[in-house]
């Protein structure tokens, strides 16, 4: 599914969080996803059904402040990190791809809000687009992205496919495994 979009729309933020919660039960360690969005439009919240679906018992706020929560209860570790009080330069001086490439830190699921900030990026993740419209209500566009060439992950791992076999397994993908438009 490399570059293509599937919109999926969102009938309240319970529903935001059910997609979180499927995403935490599927994804693999070495997942990253890269969150943009408005102020209010459901990136945090996704984050806490994603800890959910990874069975963290903890509160899961938005470390605008902090930076960077750091959650290990779960089935796999979650890295949630807010971008949003800083700029590129001082992004890039945080080694932000210590989390997603194993190389300080246990492998888990990577969670970026306020990914826009990122100077660079990782050669595989999810990104996710959330709007919420006053008129329209709150939808998101979910994009695999795998820019190496090779098909493997930043870990030689062959990743062809993956991303497909994640996002059917939380209903995002329709019967046919393409782009789709869901509603949930």
């Amino acid at each position: 599914m490399q570059d293509q979009a599937t919109t999926i729309f969102l009938s309240d933020a319970a529903a935001t969080r059910s997609l979180g919660v499927a995403l935490g039960q599927t994804l693999p360690a070495g997942s990253v996803l890269l969150l943009e969005g408005e102020l209010g439009s459901g990136k945090t919240t996704l984050v806490q059904g994603l800890g959910e679906g990874l069975g963290i018992q903890d509160t899961i706020d938005s470390p605008t402040f902090t930076l960077i929560n750091e959650y290990f209860e779960g089935r796999l570790p979650l890295y949630h990190l807010d971008l949003y009080r800083l700029n590129k330069t001082a992004t890039a001086e945080l080694s932000l791809e210590t989390y997603w490439d194993g190389t300080e830190a246990e492998l888990g699921i990577v969670a970026i809000e306020w990914a826009e900030r990122l100077p660079y990026k990782p050669a595989n993740y999810l990104a996710i687009h959330l709007i919420y419209d006053v008129n329209r209500g709150r939808h998101l566009t979910i994009r695999a992205i795998s820019q190496g060439n090779s098909g493997q992950d930043d870990h030689g791992q062959d990743n062809h496919g993956q991303w497909d076999a994640v996002l059917a397994a939380t209903g995002v993908l329709g019967d046919d495994d393409r782009p789709s438009t869901v509603y949930l």
